[in-house]
């Protein structure tokens, strides 16, 4: 037993230990952790107004400030030069750009369109080449004028002299502008800096700012060297590019506060910290912030480009705050991120299938309590699918206009976040790109998202919740929908080219309150049912007060097969549970029996016997034309041969039938929609619809429980409630 003062010593040494396990206290670093000041990182945010001369490295301040010699420096306006150009041709997507040799020239920058200007240039493919440009990435786009071969003006001075080459064929081309002058200060003489690097501009109203890269890199490199761990103090550090950690063993790189010690890449370009290879790294309470927020998402997202495909605004003009490249383990932990132009926390690299002795890949990744907000792309993102164990774990999603989670990756946790007006949480996208042949047997996109809460809405993608192209075992549960004003969970059946189509599903325990709040009620769906293998199971689907038209409560597409839909609550929707069909058309005619499919929501598939003797009908004109019976499928080439030759012309539409559609539809209460049941699709001899509570529950003007449009359902002990002739 302690008596006396032994308490008051307990307490004093548990206090001591625990202050001298984390690098973030009040006391500082341990002992035997680097600290980056070190190495020369000044954490400060001072800038002064300076003179510079073309040809000289003197440059005149307004006032010294706390800058040291020694010290980088990034000087605005006094450095004129160019980004390597690149060059794209039509192909395939994320295809990377060609060389571009000396097809393009470029010269003239004057600076007046601001420190980083990039110009893109649409060809167009035509025997008489012709471009058009945009100077805000894709925002706006300036008329098209041809390519003459000699100097074209552009505008802030720029002109562009396209030469020679198959330009025809279609291109799309960017080419970057900076001001800025990346030095390092060699002497201090009053308000004179003598820089290691010349001005290439005479100007009176630079600015000049310190430039803590070259110093992190150094303390980088020296704990790894070291074998030491890395505290940075409270400060803030401004990065021209990416802190590199080149093959750790282990380290930790640990701010001391997460609101306090900020990595500031809104001059610079790149990640603030990109893991490359190694074993285990801890990246730890920073806020980092780039230069385009959410107001800027348009100009992150897609360019709808004529020359080339798959160009991406955050690719010509990049910031993100943490990148990782085949580390083995990654914790990143209370790290704030905001106004980041790419893919906030990304991680991509080689699968476990690919890895060459000696060489890893990455098998675990956590994001624990961390939060990207007020960003123009995604905020975490796993771009390959031989990346395994991702985890995203009590985190804060707002305002980011791309995806809040996409992931081609393996075995993926999204857990106990908070999302609000963000984008999808995207399972799959497996497309050519980004798999490889560890697929067939290992698959992708397993993902559990779990007791997250979805707030208002997304700004991006469509529904909160997507699995799709690729996504196999995937679970969506225990999540709450609050105030939703966009569709919610979508289970994707939909593919193009030689992509996979997603299947083995399971949405169960979800609580959607579908309820438009502050906003214009627009059509939606809490569920949507368009792949394989699907279990509904146990969730609650409502509108507070008056039911709303424009909800739809479960949505089933064909051709899913193997759905079962149980135990489910709806309440006050538009429509309860409906059926529709998806429709594909007709791309190009082989012969009178076989032709190849346009990309769309009918489930292409992937394996060569798909379809077999299922049932195609067709639709022209809007009306049915027939059906045909299908002898084979071809998934690389999208094609279909049918048994009998046909009357098939490119356009036409078509659905597919299987005779064994496999719908479960039962014991689900539905109370107050408008439309309880509204089947408008094939349905088949195994669509089973029964033990259901259907009621009206004082919805004005219903007076059909049962709406089968068309199609073969079967009907059995269902209870109706309020409705005429109920049984």
């Amino acid at each position: 037993m302690i008596k006396g003062n032994g308490w008051r010593f307990c307490w004093i040494l548990l206090s001591a230990v625990s202050a001298g396990l984390s690098a973030g206290s009040a006391v500082g670093a341990p002992q035997e952790w680097l600290n980056a000041k070190e190495c020369g990182a000044s954490g400060s945010r001072y800038e002064t107004t300076a003179s510079t001369e073309a040809g000289s490295r003197r440059i005149k301040v307004a006032d010294a400030g706390d800058f040291q010699v020694g010290q980088g420096v990034m000087v605005s306006k006094a450095n004129i030069r160019y980004l390597p150009t690149r060059l794209w041709g039509a192909g395939e997507i994320y295809r990377n750009s060609k060389p571009v040799t000396n097809s393009v020239e470029v010269r003239g920058y004057d600076g007046t369109q601001g420190s980083w200007v990039v110009y893109v240039l649409d060809v167009a493919p035509s025997p008489k080449p012709a471009f058009r440009w945009t100077g805000d990435l894709g925002r706006t786009w300036r008329p098209e004028q041809p390519v003459t071969h000699d100097w074209q003006p552009l505008e802030g001075g720029v002109e562009v002299r396209l030469n020679p080459r198959d330009w025809e064929s279609g291109y799309v081309i960017a080419i970057g502008a900076r001001d800025q002058l990346i030095s390092r200060i060699e002497k201090i003489e009053g308000n004179v800096l003598t820089l290691s690097d010349p001005a290439n501009r005479t100007v009176s109203d630079a600015v000049v700012r310190h430039n803590d890269t070259a110093a992190l890199q150094a303390a980088v490199d020296r704990a790894l060297k070291e074998k030491r761990n890395l505290f940075v103090p409270i400060g803030h550090y401004r990065l021209a590019h990416s802190i590199r950690v080149s093959n750790p063993a282990a380290i930790t790189i640990e701010g001391a506060s997460a609101v306090d010690t900020v990595l500031d890449i809104s001059e610079g370009a790149g990640p603030c910290i990109q893991l490359l290879e190694g074993i285990e790294a801890t990246v730890r309470n920073f806020r980092m912030t780039g230069f385009m927020g959410f107001e800027d998402r348009d100009m992150a997202g897609h360019m709808r480009t004529r020359g080339s495909i798959g160009i991406w605004g955050f690719g010509l003009k990049h910031c993100c705050a943490v990148n990782i490249a085949n580390t083995e383990r990654v914790l990143v932990e209370n790290c704030h991120a905001s106004r980041m132009s790419g893919e906030c926390f990304v991680a991509g690299g080689r699968s476990r299938g690919a890895v060459k002795p000696g060489r890893s890949h990455t098998k675990k990744i956590t994001y624990l309590r961390c939060s990207v907000t007020d960003s123009a792309r995604n905020a975490f993102n796993d771009v390959m699918c031989g990346i395994e164990n991702t985890d995203v774990l009590n985190c804060r999603v707002v305002d980011v206009g791309g995806c809040s989670w996409e992931g081609a990756s393996r075995f993926v946790t999204f857990s106990g976040n908070y999302v609000r007006n963000s984008g999808t949480v995207a399972i799959g996208n497996l497309g050519p790109a980004n798999r490889d042949d560890t697929y067939p047997s290992l698959g992708a996109g397993q993902t559990i998202v779990a007791d997250n809460v979805f707030e208002s809405g997304v700004c991006y993608g469509g529904c909160a919740v997507r699995s799709a192209r690729g996504a196999t075992q995937v679970i969506v549960r225990n999540n709450i929908f609050i105030n939703f004003g966009s569709s919610a969970v979508e289970v994707g059946g939909g593919s193009y080219g030689n992509a996979y189509p997603s299947a083995n599903t399971t949405i169960t325990g979800n609580i959607f309150d579908m309820t438009a709040v502050g906003q214009k009620s627009v059509a939606r769906t809490a569920i949507l049912v368009a792949a394989d293998d699907t279990v509904v199971a146990d969730n609650q689907i409502y509108v507070r007060g008056t039911n709303d038209a424009a909800v739809t409560g479960i949505r089933l597409r064909e051709p899913a097969v193997n759905a079962l839909i149980h135990d489910n609550l709806l309440r006050n929707c538009g429509t309860g549970i409906e059926s529709v069909a998806a429709r594909t058309v007709v791309k190009a005619c082989v012969d009178a029996a076989t032709f190849d499919a346009g990309n769309g929501v009918v489930p292409l598939g992937w394996q060569p016997h798909l379809y077999r003797g299922w049932t195609l009908s067709w639709f022209r004109g809007g009306k049915p034309a027939g059906s045909s019976e299908i002898e084979s499928f071809e998934p690389l080439a999208s094609r279909f041969k049918l048994k009998q030759p046909g009357d098939i012309k490119k356009g036409d539409l078509f659905e597919i039938r299987s005779d064994a559609a496999n719908w479960n539809i039962h014991d689900n209460m539905i109370a107050g929609c408008l439309k309880p049941i509204a089947f408008d699709s094939q349905g088949s001899a195994t669509s089973f619809l029964k033990g259901n509570l259907i009621s009206r529950d004082g919805a004005a003007g219903v007076t059909q429980a049962v709406q089968i449009v068309r199609g073969q359902f079967r009907s059995s002990g269902n209870q109706l409630n309020g409705f005429e002739g109920e049984q």
